[in-house]
């Protein structure tokens, strides 16, 4: 599997935030998100090809009980199978951080589900050349559905505009998601403009119900690789 980077920290989103965790990206993502955080699993992606086994010890040598396997998109990533299935022999927790537009049987305790709003489309970038396939790709509600079917879930929202809302209401009826499980997100690599977007963000959770996920590891240590 190709392998971007493998790092222990603390989980910084989702319903899981503060849990020391293994994280594991893989490199290489069938999106292409105009404001992607990772561009080195994604856009550029890089890293080096490593073994099942040598993945399964390198996590094993710290001692979290939870692993993060991330990406880019690690569900299109040779080897998921596998490699969720020997974490799990070894009884640790597995979320997986997912986009929702495959889905591949897997072993997973928790799916972090993040499906991509029109904020995320690469109008611009790079002339716009993924536009059109990251529009054709980036929701696909049968397989959202299947893997909220299969799994405990939560579904995590990029939120960029108060505009945004109108799409993410749309898509989490579409879904019949459970409110509780739905989590708004500011996006953004900068502290001041995640702590500009969060006050609006937060009231509007309070209006909506939808739960509020901070950036943990923006606040702690900035846009920065391995944390």
């Amino acid at each position: 599997m190709k392998i971007s980077e493998i790092f222990y920290s603390v989980q910084g989103e989702g319903s899981l935030i503060g849990v020391p965790s293994v994280f594991v990206r893989t490199s290489g993502c069938n999106l292409r998100c105009h404001w992607c955080d990772t561009p080195y699993a994604s856009w550029n992606p890089e890293g080096a090809e490593l073994s099942i086994s040598d993945i399964v010890s390198t996590v094993a040598a710290y001692p979290a009980r939870h692993v993060v396997i991330t990406g880019g998109e690690p569900m299109i990533a040779p080897g998921i199978t596998n490699l969720s299935a020997e974490f799990e022999r070894a009884g640790l927790h597995i979320t997986i951080e997912t986009a929702g537009t495959v889905a591949p049987a897997v072993s997973c305790s928790l799916m972090s589900i993040s499906p991509k709003l029109r904020n995320s489309t690469p109008y611009e970038r790079e002339g716009g050349r993924w536009a059109a396939q990251h529009d054709r790709l980036r929701q696909q509600p049968d397989i959202l559905q299947r893997l909220m079917l299969l799994y405990p879930y939560q579904l995590k929202f990029v939120v960029s505009s108060p505009n945004d809302m109108d799409e993410i209401r749309s898509l989490c009826r579409t879904l019949s998601a459970d409110v509780s499980r739905v989590m708004l997100m500011p996006e953004g690599t900068r502290r001041d403009i995640i702590a500009e977007r969060s006050l609006w963000l937060v009231e509007l959770c309070k209006q909506e119900g939808y739960r509020f996920s901070p950036r943990l590891h923006i606040d702690l240590w900035g846009d920065r690789r391995g944390v």
